[in-house]
């Protein structure tokens, strides 16, 4: 397991090595962290939002959209375009 730090809030993420075989694990793993972060920070999450996040199986993109929901004060702030 390993951490990232975002504005000094760490996060723990499993490596690609531990996700090898649990197919989409990691995908879940990183849209339950976006959804975690905007709740953290209070930022209210619509069904709409939460929908759209848990639909995306691109962990790169989600990757992103973690990094937006340091900084957002909208939950749809996170699908605006880059």
């Amino acid at each position: 397991m390993g951490s990232v730090a975002y504005d000094g809030v760490q996060l723990w993420h499993r490596s690609a090595e531990m996700n090898h075989g649990a197919a989409g694990s990691g995908v879940q793993e990183r849209a339950d962290m976006v959804l975690r972060l905007l709740g953290w920070r209070g930022v209210p999450v619509g069904d709409a939002v939460r929908r759209q996040v848990y639909a995306c199986g691109d962990l790169d993109r989600l990757e992103s959209w973690a990094q937006r929901a340091m900084h957002v004060t909208d939950a749809a702030e996170l699908f605006a375009p880059e």
